[in-house]
């Protein structure tokens, strides 16, 4: 049975409102994991931004039947009013890191109550399916929603999907239509699927461009996102590498760039969770894990954010037995968690040591990136002192 013959009630999530004086429901469309409003009303351009905010706050949320481009500049005011109260500078780091994680969930709590509709119907009678928002004066989002939502024929014809979500849609098109130049690979682009960790802060990838490979022929590249690093490792000589992930939109933007790039015949994308399956052993293992251990509220988060740190101690737990004896493991990671007070120096070291191994070597590189400058970022102490490392691990056999 087809998702359109599918009854409502099975597809879930779903968002039930009243308009023009009966029930209405839709397939409730949120990337953050939202559930769906229990409080649901319908605004349009007479809504100000005052009485949006104040119903945002109180849980109901803000189904918007006005002209697109007032949807977008409610939703600018409703940032600059939840923006008027900066988060708080904690007694430590780490409760700044926690005091900014609360105000960033309030903020995108409220801003994702402004809704509008997003329709899966053919343009014109007999025409293909297509994503449409139903508002004057609205964008063409058919691309950029088949990129991340998938075919329209195979989804509902109507769902609700926060306006601060679609937006981010429809800039996650963009990135991938222009692609991100990566410096490592000559200049040529790199182009990022929607929900998959764009490379725009270039600093891992250039630690992985410029430390000695090790002897041998094969590599792995643990959690490959874009493909980026093992393009950059076939470039680099390497003859054959295994890039694994376990995010579906990963792996099919990872092909995707190695055909572009030219790699796809040494780089092997497949599905794993970490390692790839069998017992076959590299001469290289990299992974560049999420570098801070917390929660992530979305999807692109789960490139930064790794609950308890999972991948890091994965990662570690298992490269001794699928390294040649004279292999290195490469963990690229940040030391911000540390300036945070969320993991110490010494309990990565343990993890190491633990794991069978031991630091061979380490390559250390600043950010570049902006906040790390911006004297108003609460955590600018800790971004300052900031430090990407690539460190060279080798098994205590090795």
């Amino acid at each position: 049975m087809s998702e359109r013959e599918r009854p409502a009630a099975v597809r879930d999530p779903v968002a039930v409102w009243s308009e023009d004086g009966g029930e209405r429901t839709a397939l409730w469309r949120s990337e953050s994991g939202a559930r769906p409003p229990r409080h649901v009303r319908v605004v349009d351009d007479r809504m100000t931004a005052d009485a949006a905010y104040r119903l945002a706050c109180e849980g109901t949320a803000l189904l918007w039947r006005g002209d697109y481009h007032g949807a977008r500049q409610l939703l600018s005011a409703l940032g600059r009013r939840v923006d008027r109260k900066p988060p708080k500078a904690g007694g430590s780091p780490r409760e700044s890191f926690h005091l900014q994680r609360q105000a960033q969930s309030r903020r995108a709590r409220i801003l994702g109550m402004l809704l509008v509709p997003l329709d899966a119907v053919p343009p014109e009678p007999d025409g293909p399916y297509g994503y449409t928002v139903p508002l004057r004066r609205a964008p063409d989002v058919r691309e950029a929603c088949a990129e991340a939502y998938g075919p329209a024929e195979n989804a509902p014809e109507h769902s609700l999907v926060p306006l601060r979500e679609l937006l981010g849609v429809i800039g996650a098109h963009e990135w991938r239509r222009k692609g991100v130049p990566v410096p490592a690979l000559g200049g040529e682009r790199v182009h990022p699927a929607y929900g998959v960790f764009a490379p725009v802060r270039g600093e891992y990838v250039d630690l992985v461009a410029r430390a000695e490979l090790p002897p041998g022929g094969l590599a792995f590249d643990i959690g490959t996102g874009t493909g980026v690093l093992g393009a950059v490792l076939v470039r680099r000589g390497m003859a054959r590498v295994v890039a694994t992930d376990q995010d579906a939109r990963a792996l099919a933007c990872a092909r995707e760039n190695a055909q572009r790039l030219g790699v796809a015949p040494q780089l092997e994308i497949v599905g794993a969770d970490l390692f790839p399956p069998g017992a076959e052993r590299a001469s290289l293992v990299v992974c560049n894990p999420p570098w801070l251990p917390a929660k992530p509220t979305s999807p692109l988060e789960h490139a930064v954010y790794d609950p308890g740190g999972r991948m890091l101690r994965g990662f570690l737990s298992g490269l001794a037995e699928r390294l040649d004896p004279q292999g290195e493991g490469w963990l690229i990671l940040s030391d911000l968690a540390e300036h945070l007070g969320l993991r110490t120096r010494e309990e990565l070291l343990r993890l190491i040591a633990d794991a069978g191994l031991y630091v061979a070597g380490r390559d250390d590189i600043r950010p570049r990136h902006p906040r790390s400058a911006d004297p108003s970022d609460p955590l600018h102490a800790a971004r300052g002192a900031e430090v990407t490392s690539l460190w060279r691990l080798r098994g205590a056999g090795g």
